[in-house]
């Protein structure tokens, strides 16, 4: 409830999360660690400014310099100025989301990251950028939001069609999943911006469900390694009669992560669409195409990694 501290302890967030990937993470850590911190400290840094900015505007309107939610809530601020405060506070939650086209940190952060990293940022680290947008963006600053919306919607259905491309066009598996997640937080943005109550529900419901589904292929991607060290797809193949367990419980979280109805994120996603659809049709139908492009990549992972036959140069 006190600006001043969310920007604190948001930044405390990038410490043990650094060290994670830099000393416990695989070949390229510490270029991916060194990307991690600089992409979102710069962001984190845009939000200080816009804080402070709040800060005095509201002192030189009521003459009570404060950093409280609440009383900053009340601040009246001209649409020119509030416009590039919202941006600041953007630029540091679509850095976390992460939104297109600033997700570059994400896949290697995800790639040379640890199981446990890897899990930590898709299930806590990445939320906290969506949490940000429906608790301070949207409320400190409902008119330049609306100005925003359909730039911001329309990054979103591009970071869901991006991603989902780049999912498909990858070899790595962690890399595969981490471009999902690129995918999976373009319906965050758009939804957020629906200004809505489906929407809004749907994006909280896909906060929650992409964490266990995204942060579930992570481990495993993770335990796939520990027993064929390595995560490369075309070395895979097969696995389903030796590891049956294993070949169920992917298959019940490819099936989540690509909307399968009865499941959490065909849930998020529905509410998502359905809420956007009244806010703006034609990015609504370009979201929904994502989900066919979901449904290439995730069904890939089934077969390249539990069905046909290992390649020969695997032996």
């Amino acid at each position: 409830m006190d600006l001043f501290l969310f920007y604190f302890f948001w930044e405390v967030m990038l410490i043990p999360m650094y060290f994670l990937i830099g000393i416990w993470g695989h070949g390229r850590r510490l270029y991916a660690s060194l990307k991690f911190f600089l992409f979102t400290q710069a962001g984190g840094l845009l939000m200080l400014l816009s804080i402070l900015g709040l800060y005095f505007v509201h002192g030189a309107y009521t003459g009570v310099y404060t950093f409280s939610y609440a009383a900053l809530l009340q601040t009246p601020v001209e649409q020119g100025v509030a416009r590039w405060l919202m941006l600041g506070f953007m630029a540091a939650f679509l850095v976390k989301l992460p939104a297109f086209p600033f997700h570059t940190w994400l896949p290697d952060a995800h790639t040379e990251a640890p199981t446990a990293g890897s899990v930590i940022l898709a299930g806590l680290l990445l939320k906290t950028g969506a949490y940000g947008i429906l608790r301070f963006v949207l409320p400190l600053f409902p008119e330049a939001c609306h100005a925003f919306a359909e730039v911001f919607m329309l990054m979103g259905a591009i970071g869901i069609l991006y991603g989902g491309q780049l999912a498909y066009a990858q070899t790595d598996f962690k890399r595969l999943v981490a471009y999902t997640s690129v995918s999976h937080m373009g319906f965050v943005l758009v939804g957020a911006f629906a200004f809505n109550e489906l929407a809004y529900q749907g994006v909280v419901m896909q906060m929650i469900t992409h964490g266990i589904s995204t942060g579930a292929l992570f481990m495993i991607a993770g335990v796939l390694y520990e027993r064929l060290h390595t995560r490369e797809l075309e070395k895979m193949g097969g696995l389903w009669a030796a590891l049956p367990g294993l070949g169920t419980v992917t298959m019940v979280f490819v099936m989540a992560s690509l909307g399968l109805p009865g499941l959490g994120n065909f849930i998020a996603e529905f509410l998502i669409l359905a809420g956007s659809w009244q806010a703006s049709p034609w990015i609504t139908v370009l979201a929904a195409i994502g989900l066919v492009v979901a449904t290439v990549y995730s069904l890939r992972i089934m077969q390249k990694v539990f069905s046909g036959y290992r390649c020969a140069s695997s032996g």
